[in-house]
């Protein structure tokens, strides 16, 4: 049973406020973007919750254009890289270069030094670029020539892949692959939406103003963290993960077959996290369980192995994921009826 605490006034005035900002954020960037809201909601919350976001989706579907207008949107500071079979380490994080007049070297910092990091086509690059980019993520700094160098904050590395396109490209390591909080997949827009979307093109461009500065959000990205979790909803989301692992334990064994490797406990962490943050963006200073269930399938998504049986049987990651969902009972809450 879950058990809902009495809610300091001053924590639910700031988490009311922190919503209203977000819901103008998203005013703005709605200038800009037509639809795509589920993408837009997972990127507010990887960026509340200080996570990493991989889009996968097919081109022209505004995954560049939406990171950029956000960043216009927080007045933070934008990097694009363009990944590429000869990207090196040093164009992603910068390198040492001798200037023959002062006869010393000097660092060159590398675009990974932003506030949000576009990594567009990510899986185009070799994988010692991939290493690169994994002390990014996870360290939040870099290694240039034996020295540390400190990444900017807020720093969220969001990142975009082909889902069609393989020749020329390089598998994910599952060690970085895990770094991403989340994996959203972007679908084709709507008839009605494409028609917004070409009306605005071939219209007067859309601007999106300024909203938020760097360090409003990092105020709302440690307000997140006072959010209330009740530990039955920490229970609930252990048994998400666990059940990816060793689904017999938990009612679904026909999908042990199917299965190679299950969520890592990150998974678990990144669900909480980010039910925070949605909980918040609702204007509710503590989680319920719809706010765990809603976050689940992109947080497991990109951390689930299937087995030979299910690509020959073409089962998806996400059938699997709402089986799962709809075995294991979420908490009980008080006066639900």
């Amino acid at each position: 049973m879950l058990s809902l605490p009495t809610i300091d006034p001053n924590l639910q005035q700031a988490v009311d406020a922190l919503s209203k900002r977000m819901e103008q954020v998203l005013f703005e960037v709605k200038r800009v973007i037509v639809g795509q809201d589920r993408m837009l909601e997972s990127v507010l919350i990887a960026l509340l919750a200080r996570g990493h976001l991989l889009l996968e989706g097919m081109p022209g579907l505004a995954k560049t254009l939406t990171v950029n207008t956000l960043s216009q949107v927080l007045q933070a500071q934008f990097k694009r890289i363009q990944f590429t079979p000869d990207l090196m380490p040093a164009d992603l994080i910068g390198s040492r270069i001798f200037h023959p007049r002062d006869a010393v070297f000097h660092t060159l910092l590398g675009p990974v030094f932003a506030n949000l990091v576009l990594a567009d086509e990510i899986n185009r690059a070799p994988p010692k670029v991939q290493s690169a980019l994994l002390e990014a993520m996870q360290e939040g700094q870099v290694t240039i020539a034996g020295e540390s160098h400190r990444l900017p904050q807020p720093f969220v590395v969001m990142a975009t892949q082909n889902p069609i396109e393989t020749e020329g490209t390089y598998p994910l390591p599952e060690a970085q692959v895990d770094r991403f909080m989340m994996k959203i997949m972007i679908d084709y827009p709507s008839a009605d939406e494409e028609f917004v979307v070409v009306q605005r093109v071939i219209g007067p461009p859309q601007q999106a103003q300024p909203v938020l500065s760097a360090e409003e959000l990092i105020h709302m990205q440690r307000l997140c963290k006072t959010i209330y979790v009740d530990p039955s909803l920490i229970r609930y989301a252990v048994s998400l993960s666990a059940a990816t692992r060793e689904p017999e334990r938990f009612g679904v064994a026909a999908l042990r077959p199917l299965l190679m490797h299950g969520a890592s406990p990150r998974a678990s962490i990144w669900m909480i996290e980010a039910a925070r943050v949605l909980a918040a963006l609702r204007a509710r200073a503590y989680v319920l369980p719809e706010d765990v269930r809603s976050v689940a399938p992109d947080v497991l998504r990109h951390r689930i192995s299937l087995s030979d049986e299910a690509l020959a049987t073409q089962v998806s990651v996400d059938e699997i994921l709402r089986q799962l969902l709809s075995a294991i009972a979420a908490p009980a809450k008080p006066l639900a009826a």
